[in-house]
Order: C-alpha cells, then structure tokens, then sequence
C-alpha cells in the first residue's frame, strides 16, 4: 500500500514525521542556557553574577533616582555595597512623570481620583580603566496610585508610587545590564 492509497489521517502522520525530520538537523544547533549560567564553573553563577557585583554607580541627584540607586546596589551585590575596586562604572540618568489617570467631579471642580508615575532610566555602563563604553540603554516602568482628598496623603501615595517604581525598574535594569555584559563578553 502506497502512500497515497492510506487513510487522511494516516498520511497526515507521515508527513508530519517527515517534516519533524527534516527540522532535526536545524533544532540541533538551537542553544538555550540561563541568563547566569557559567559553564566551565560546574553549574555554579560565577561568570555574570561576578561581573554585576563589579559594577559601581555614580551619584544620581533626586530622592527618586537615589531610591532606584540604593535598590540597584543592593541587587548587584547581594547587599554588600558598592565594590572597592570596581571594574565597571554605571552612569544613571532618571527622570519620573507624574499625571492624572483618572478625573472625576466632586461638588463644582474636577479633581484628580488616580494618578500614575511613568520613571525613565537611561544608563551608560563603562569599563573604569579604558573610559569606554560597554552597554547603554532606557529602561521604563508605569506605577499607578490612587489620589485621596487629603493633600498630606495626596503627597504619600505618590511617593509610595515612586517608591515602587524604583524597585520595579531597579530589576529591570539588573536583568538588562546581564545582557548587555553576557553579549559584551561574547
């Protein structure tokens, strides 16, 4: 019996077959491995880890790019600090934008009921030896808080609003500087 003489459904198998076979020699040459993964160290994240626990950052000069500062530093090195001799110099530019989200009129004025704050985070990584460039990038993170009647607690929620916004861009920027030093090492 031919092929062509088979069942639908039969045929339908063998050709999916011949095409799983034709894609092997393709699939082969696919690699996936983890973004800390260093393979000469026998499976233990030395090679990335090591080179984000090298990474100096510069002063910022606003509460909220200091909030992003102090979480970034504490993620590249576990909480030990900035290192002493540092191979890398991270430059930060921050800047965060606050609107309305949300209007909604009470008595005779509108007045704002949520707000979101956009924060903006462009970097320059440098080796401190050569002065040259390794990585740059731009990184942004939305945060959304509610606007209360009181102004004390207007003022609180969007800080608290900030406050999260750095955290949350902190990590982005951990996991975008992994990147840029894994294909900078390649």
């Amino acid at each position: 019996m031919s092929l062509l003489e088979k069942s639908p459904r039969s045929r339908l198998r063998h050709v999916a077959l011949i095409a799983l076979l034709a894609a092997m020699p393709g699939l082969g040459a696919c690699t996936v491995q983890p973004l800390y993964y260093n393979p000469s160290s026998g499976g233990v994240p030395t090679g990335v880890t090591a080179e984000l626990s090298s990474i100096s950052i510069k002063p910022v000069e606003t509460r909220y790019a200091q909030e992003l500062r102090n979480h970034l530093i504490f993620l590249l090195n576990g909480g030990s600090g900035q290192p002493a001799t540092a191979r890398y110099t991270l430059a930060l530019t921050v800047a965060a934008v606050n609107r309305s989200a949300a209007v909604v009129q009470r008595a005779r004025e509108n007045e704002p009921t949520a707000g979101t704050v956009t924060m903006t985070a462009r970097y320059v990584l440098t080796e401190t030896e050569t002065g040259k460039p390794v990585a740059e990038g731009r990184r942004e993170i939305m945060s959304s808080y509610d606007v209360p009647r009181q102004e004390f607690a207007a003022l609180r929620a969007e800080r608290d609003a900030q406050n999260r916004a750095a955290r949350e861009l902190a990590d982005l920027l951990k996991l975008a500087l992994a990147q840029d030093l894994t294909h900078a090492s390649q």
